[in-house]
């Protein structure tokens, strides 16, 4: 499916010189009168190609969809100088550059329409904090596969390897002990790990490739929020697609850590705060276990809470059939009085 428009918006970072931009795709007529939905996606650093099935929101319910590429991914400006300034990469940041762009396509306009948000992955972790400011014209809100917190992220992920065959934990914990992320060992636990909880489809989709590679190619804001050194899951995403056969190097421990920027970052005071109506979504299996949404069900006052059986953390990108299931859960969410 073609956008309907493309293009960059200049963002202004007061701290730094280098002049920035944001690059976005609209599927749809913003003038249609219907609130359109602004995606936040993942990584941080991932890119907005892995949330291309949701542009159908247009065709299947008439509701526009602004797809765009955070400051430091994708094809919006690439900051390589700042990697490992955990002080410039944060949740604030970020939070601007969401505001510059709801501003330039004039999505906040007093004429009753508003605009949904969708937040999937990390996307939701700055997506609900954003939502807790009571944003003027957020209509809905859904956060899909999202964190509520660092450390209920951390002990679902701890309760996830608790779950792994004895071998596969053996490894990790070796892994860790010695700080060799490179042995077979370790590489042959990671990719059971992320193709388990992370993606199940084998090989992905090319959109979810597309995002992988996205994080491969520049590292700087997903090591610096995240994981100071990880690419071992997502070598694996990438080796399953056929992308790629192989890199030469290999970090880890990726998304079974959490050491960046974001260590210690949580929501929860301010979920309360939150007054549009959520829709909150995880799968049976997503790295973004029970335990790091329940926070979400338990402090947001308008919320309902739908776990997808034998899915994992890229839930709409495991099947075709998944798709359609997430499609239709979303849109008539977003539809509904």
């Amino acid at each position: 499916m073609e956008p309907t428009k493309e293009g960059y918006i200049p963002f202004d970072v007061p701290t730094i010189d280098t002049p920035c931009h944001t690059f976005y795709k609209i599927f749809g007529d913003l003038a249609s009168g219907a609130p359109p939905v602004v995606f936040l996606h993942g990584g941080p650093g991932g890119g907005h190609d892995y949330l291309l099935p949701f542009a159908s929101l247009w065709p299947r319910y008439g509701l526009p969809v602004v797809l765009y590429d955070q400051i430091g991914c994708g094809a919006s400006t690439h900051l390589p100088q700042t990697a490992g300034d955990g002080n410039f990469w944060t949740t604030a940041l970020l939070i601007a550059e969401l505001n510059n762009l709801l501003d330039h396509l004039r999505l906040r306009l007093d004429d009753g329409s508003g605009f949904h948000l969708v937040g999937q992955s990390c996307g939701g972790m700055f997506g609900a904090e954003f939502a807790a400011s009571s944003p003027r014209g957020l209509r809905k809100l859904v956060l899909a596969s999202s964190i509520a917190s660092h450390e209920s992220c951390v002990r679902g992920y701890m309760l996830l390897r608790a779950q792994a065959p004895p071998e596969t934990q053996e490894a990790l914990n070796e892994a860790e002990r010695t700080g060799d992320w490179e042995s077979e060992a370790a590489q042959k636990a990671m990719a059971l790990m992320s193709g388990k909880h992370v993606c199940r489809a084998d090989p992905p989709p090319v959109e979810l490739a597309a995002s992988m590679k996205n994080l491969q190619d520049d590292r700087t804001v997903y090591r610096t929020m995240y994981v100071h050194v990880a690419r071992v899951w997502i070598v694996s995403v990438l080796v399953r697609s056929c992308v790629i056969d192989a890199y030469p190097a290999r970090y880890g421990p990726s998304w079974l850590a959490f050491q960046g920027s974001l260590r210690g970052w949580t929501s929860v005071p301010d979920l309360h705060r939150i007054t549009a109506q959520t829709l909150v979504y995880n799968g049976e299996y997503d790295t973004s276990h029970d335990v790091t949404t329940v926070p979400y069900f338990q402090h947001i006052p308008r919320v309902r809470w739908i776990t997808f059986p034998g899915s994992a953390h890229m839930c709409h990108s495991e099947s075709k059939e998944m798709e359609n299931k997430i499609l239709s859960t979303v849109g008539d969410f977003l539809t509904q009085a």
